[in-house]
């Protein structure tokens, strides 16, 4: 089975359906950027800090990084940056280029794994947004490379993940009742971690395969990339999502920015 391929059709899917992440914004939201009323999340909770971004976007070259759903991309081509959203989602790419169409925006768009930077030059962005999506894909020192890769010197990565003790758990028996315990190892793989009858289920489902990565991986990675973890907090689902969110923060951002050799 091509494992990249049947997350691109699972998450076509999942963007059909609709949720948080695919839900294209609205046009009032898209008209407020325009005169420059904005915030965007990478992860489910708290908003990204207003002082992370540049005072204007106003030709700010940036790449929404695995962002596509019709959100963050036309939201910025509206504040006045010049936009590239790239997404292995055909859908969830739609959504971007439906949604810059309806409101007279202009923004490129490639179709692609976010592993797979090929398609831009060196040097070219001023910020990556990247909100949680580096869960569906096993490793990740390209895709730090790649992005460390095609920004400019003094540019930002703004980087949303999970954490990964959120894989310690079986989150299906916990739904059901089960006491919050641990039973998984780490690092977690839906195709190596679960038991060989829960992963035919889930194959069955179309859900998506996802991975656990550690911090090493997440901050260490970008590190070894290059970048400097300049920035960083964490943030909470909503309460209904899972009884964890009680416990420990369920997520990491972390703004990394590319520096001068």
């Amino acid at each position: 089975m091509d494992i990249d391929e049947y997350n691109r059709n699972a998450w076509n899917l999942q963007s059909l359906e609709g949720c948080q992440w695919s839900t294209p914004f609205s046009d009032e939201q898209i008209e407020k950027a325009r005169e420059g009323d904005w915030e965007v999340h990478l992860t489910p909770g708290n908003p990204v800090p207003e002082s992370w971004f540049p005072a204007s976007l106003d030709g700010c070259e940036l790449l929404c990084l695995a962002s596509g759903g019709g959100q963050q991309a036309p939201l910025f081509a509206a504040a006045g940056a010049r936009v590239t959203s790239i997404d292995h989602s055909d859908v969830q790419l739609k959504k971007d280029i439906d949604a810059a169409q309806r409101h007279g925006l202009e923004i490129e768009t490639h179709h692609a794994n976010m592993a797979d930077l090929s398609a831009l030059g060196d040097g070219r962005f001023d910020l990556i947004f990247n909100p949680v999506s580096n869960v569906y894909c096993p490793d990740l020192a390209t895709i730090w490379k790649g992005c460390a890769r095609v920004l400019k010197e003094g540019g930002d990565l703004l980087a949303g993940f999970m954490n990964p003790a959120f894989y310690l758990f079986d989150h299906d028996a916990i739904e059901q009742g089960g006491p919050m315990e641990i039973a998984y190892s780490l690092p977690y793989s839906d195709l190596d971690s679960r038991p060989i009858a829960e992963l035919e289920n889930l194959l069955t489902a179309n859900l998506s395969l996802e991975y656990s990565h550690s911090w090493e991986g997440q901050l260490g990675g970008q590190i070894a990339a290059g970048l400097a973890i300049i920035g960083f907090y964490e943030d909470s689902w909503e309460a209904e999502a899972t009884p964890l969110d009680s416990y420990f923060p369920l997520f990491g951002v972390t703004r990394g920015r590319k520096m001068a050799l």
